[in-house]
């Protein structure tokens, strides 16, 4: 898909119809990607949502050294492909290294920039070069005022299009804290904010050697992301949450995803539609 028209597609609801990131936390399986994406789909088809479909082929930050990290790049993005073809959703995955922007570009619409690797200059270099879209994960260590040199950086290696997406600040006790007060601030830089709804609950290492979550919380702090205005909402699902490989607790059921979607974009429309903002 070209750069412009996934912009336009994706963001032409502006902050009344916010787009979706959604999509397990890492590749376990064609079947789940298969479950996942046939129910995100139907979702979008169903309310008009403009959706983007989301895994992982490496989870190289897990808590532990034996943590389940992904089939590879090799394999996963093959995985990604086939559903991309099959479902025609755009697809988003992240990179960790130079060396995988080329090759991850070639499948993967836009790119994902890892929270912990932010400000890795060579990283956002090589990811602008492949003329995608990126997707940079706000690092939770830092503060809103660093964002103005995140998209500075990003701006001069000629970006296509970029968004930031804010996770959560780390405030101690494994506990990550969303401040909206510090939207205003972010915006100024002209940057697109997404709100990452399940990463955000996160308790990192709250697990000891996983990371633990409040799952609870995510449609907070959706409904609040919703009424403050975002671009686009960033969230993980598992049909069973329980079971998943990674990131299980803060995953959103499934089962859950479409009445969690419906609800935060009808409050965006309440709050957002015909306002000039």
């Amino acid at each position: 898909m070209k750069v412009e028209s996934l912009k336009q597609n994706l963001q032409q609801g502006g902050k009344s119809n916010p787009f979706w990131i959604v999509g397990p936390c890492v590749i376990e399986n064609l079947e789940l990607l298969k479950q996942v994406a046939h129910t995100l789909k139907n979702i979008s088809e169903k309310h008009h949502i403009p959706v983007v479909f989301k895994a992982s082929f490496d989870k190289a930050n897990r808590t532990s050294h034996q943590s389940f990290r992904g089939p590879g790049m090799q394999e996963g993005l093959k995985q990604l492909d086939w559903v991309k073809r099959e479902f025609e959703l755009p697809i988003l995955t992240d990179i960790h290294e130079s060396a995988q922007a080329r090759p991850v570009a070639e499948v993967a619409d836009i790119l994902q920039i890892p929270a912990f690797l932010c400000r890795q200059t060579d990283l956002l270099e090589a990811a602008c070069s492949t003329g995608k879209p990126i997707n940079l994960k706000k690092g939770q260590f830092l503060s809103p005022a660093s964002v103005s040199q995140l998209a500075s950086k990003l701006r001069n290696f000629n970006a296509s299009d970029f968004w930031v997406t804010e996770r959560g600040v780390s405030f101690g006790y494994q506990r990550l804290v969303v401040d909206f007060a510090a939207f205003p601030e972010m915006e100024k830089t002209n940057a697109d904010l997404i709100l990452d709804i399940t990463h955000a609950v996160q308790l990192p290492g709250g697990d000891g050697a996983t990371t633990g979550g409040i799952r609870e919380a995510v449609p907070y702090l959706a409904r609040a992301g919703a009424a403050v205005g975002v671009s686009g909402f960033f969230a993980e699902t598992h049909p069973n949450p329980a079971e998943a490989k990674s990131d299980g607790p803060n995953a959103w059921p499934l089962d859950q995803l479409e009445k969690l979607m419906v609800r935060s974009q009808a409050i965006a429309r309440a709050a957002h539609a015909g306002v000039n903002l």
